[in-house]
């Protein structure tokens, strides 16, 4: 019964796909009725996003200066994160060139259904600066120029920070509004169901049955990898954090807190268990308590792996090339920052995939396109995302504690 509720959203909103997909089929054109239904909800979506990165990441940024960890621990803990983060990038780049999910739709009919897009052609050095970078205060808040408005927002928390108790008192202010945000996304969430289904009908009226098939083979190849983290990957980095014994440790313990993972969909809800069993493990309980909520916010391959095939979807269907060296710095790089913005909300409430549109100059619509991607692999990116964390933990501990921690574990427990 816990299951079926932790659940009851994913499943209204998976009914609402469902629908809608159908009804683009059976009416076609005809389903464009629907239309202004998903745009409702879609802008309304929108106001909400520049609010909530800037008042999310501030304070975050301030609560994790406020919390007096050690520099050596911090350190260890954001190697980790980036190089975990990128493997898991590159690992799904390369098997998306063995393994496109729209290798074979028909690109043209693809392009008659959507809205009139035109990339931004523009040079390196340009789109450098671009992403990083807006010329007036104003343009940072629009949802066009996220990656600006998160740099501003980390220095606006470290200022905080770094300004005593007068800095206290916006420090109050952040956390406060962050969560009012939360909040007031929580409850138009609560309409993603009939949004995303009308728009997702609009969608499909015009595209046909490709954009079907095309999510079919995004969530199969999904599959395929969520198997080659969560088996290979995993085994591969608990060997080296914990050699034999801590790979032992690992694969004996991991299963409750994988199990928590699937039955809540929820890597928040699986904090407490994480904990538990990292220290069940012999990782000391001051790397438990900090890596894993960090890990929760900051840390998700799976919502990475996902990043990269959002990313080849939308560069597949406009035609833009995937192999050559600039691009594939960018897919992964671009991938490794959306995860890392993706909100603690269901479906990650649409951040990462408008910084993929905002960065690679696609018009925002399209984020509701990638956002349907969110929402059928939302159960394997929770197990890999949820069980990365305990993962992590284990190696930030051999970092901190060095290669014979495990034996120092058993030492002191006997």
């Amino acid at each position: 019964m816990n299951v079926l509720k932790n659940y009851a959203f994913t499943i209204f909103l998976l009914l609402g796909i469902l629908i809608g997909g159908i009804c683009g089929i059976i009416f076609g054109e005809g389903a464009s009725v629907v239309k202004p239904v998903g745009d409702i909800f879609l802008n309304l979506m929108f106001v909400l996003i520049v609010p909530l990165v800037f008042f999310s990441v501030a304070s975050s940024i301030y609560n994790m200066r406020d919390s007096n960890m050690v520099g050596k621990v911090i350190g260890s803990i954001i190697f980790v994160f980036l190089f975990t983060g990128v493997v898991a990038a590159v690992v799904s780049y390369l098997f998306t060139l063995l393994y496109n999910p729209l290798g074979g739709v028909n690109q043209s009919e693809f392009l008659l259904g959507l809205p009139q897009q035109t990339v931004k052609q523009l040079t390196s050095a340009e789109i450098f600066v671009n992403i990083f970078t807006v010329s007036d205060f104003q343009q940072l808040f629009t949802k066009a120029n996220l990656l600006p408005l998160i740099i501003f927002s980390i220095f606006f928390g470290l200022a905080t920070s770094f300004s005593g108790t007068k800095g206290k008192i916006v420090a109050d202010f952040l956390n406060a509004s962050t969560h009012v945000i939360m909040k007031m996304m929580d409850i138009i969430m609560k309409a993603a169901p009939i949004g995303l289904g009308c728009y997702f009908a609009d969608t499909v009226g015009s595209l046909g049955g490709q954009i079907l098939n095309g999510y079919m083979h995004v969530f199969i190849l999904f599959l395929i990898l969520t198997g080659i983290s969560f088996f290979g990957l995993n085994s591969i980095y608990v060997f080296w954090a914990g050699g034999k014994k801590g790979f032992v440790s690992f694969w004996k313990n991991i299963l409750t807190p994988s199990l928590t993972a699937i039955a809540t969909s929820s890597s928040a809800a699986c904090i407490p268990v994480n904990i538990e069993v990292s220290k069940r493990m012999g990782i000391p309980s001051g790397i438990a308590e900090t890596v894993i909520p960090l890990g929760t916010n900051m840390h998700k391959d799976g919502s990475i792996i996902g990043g990269v095939l959002k990313i080849i979807f939308l560069f597949t269907i406009f035609g833009q090339e995937i192999t050559s060296s600039s691009n594939m710095f960018m897919i992964i790089g671009v991938a490794v920052l959306s995860a890392a913005v993706v909100g603690a909300i269901p479906s990650g409430g649409m951040t990462g995939e408008l910084l993929i549109c905002s960065i690679f100059g696609f018009s925002p619509q399209f984020a509701a396109t990638l956002m349907i991607i969110s929402t059928i692999i939302d159960v394997p990116a929770t197990l890999l995302n949820s069980t990365g964390n305990v993962v992590c933990a284990m190696m930030v501990t051999r970092l901190v504690e060095g290669k014979d921690w495990v034996k120092k574990q058993f030492i002191d427990a006997s």
